[in-house]
């Protein structure tokens, strides 16, 4: 499958980074994610939007990386991030945020420490 390629733009106290991110906006698209993947760029992601808002997590079944999400509103406010272990075998673990939300952006695990993004950040979509 091929996602569609976008750019977003992480806003922090502490200025601004642009990633690079394949859009995952269908339900086949954001079912599969980042599964099978063995690498992710340093300074890539893949954003998952959703039309409504969503109330539970994500998982990591089948995905070989570790990785950190972010959830955040309609406005772009991160409003939770988590580290989430690889998963290849049932049972996986749910990361759920506890809140609502209308899209996630996933990345490499601690990249979000590397360039500063914390809860109340915003994204936003180039």
């Amino acid at each position: 499958m091929t996602f569609s390629a976008g750019r977003v733009l992480l806003d922090t106290e502490e200025g601004s980074t642009l990633i690079d991110v394949e859009v995952a906006d269908s339900a086949k698209e954001r079912q599969l994610g980042l599964m099978h993947r063995e690498s992710l760029d340093d300074d890539s992601g893949m954003v998952f939007i959703f039309s409504e808002e969503q109330r539970g997590g994500f998982w990591m079944k089948n995905t070989l990386i570790p990785l950190s999400i972010a959830f955040f509103d309609a406005e772009g406010e991160i409003l939770k991030i988590l580290d989430m272990r690889p998963c290849e075998e049932d049972p996986c673990p749910i990361y759920d945020p506890g809140v609502a939300y209308f899209g996630a952006l996933e990345v490499n695990q601690g990249a979000f420490d590397r360039w500063g993004v914390a809860e109340g950040d915003s994204i936003h979509m180039n």
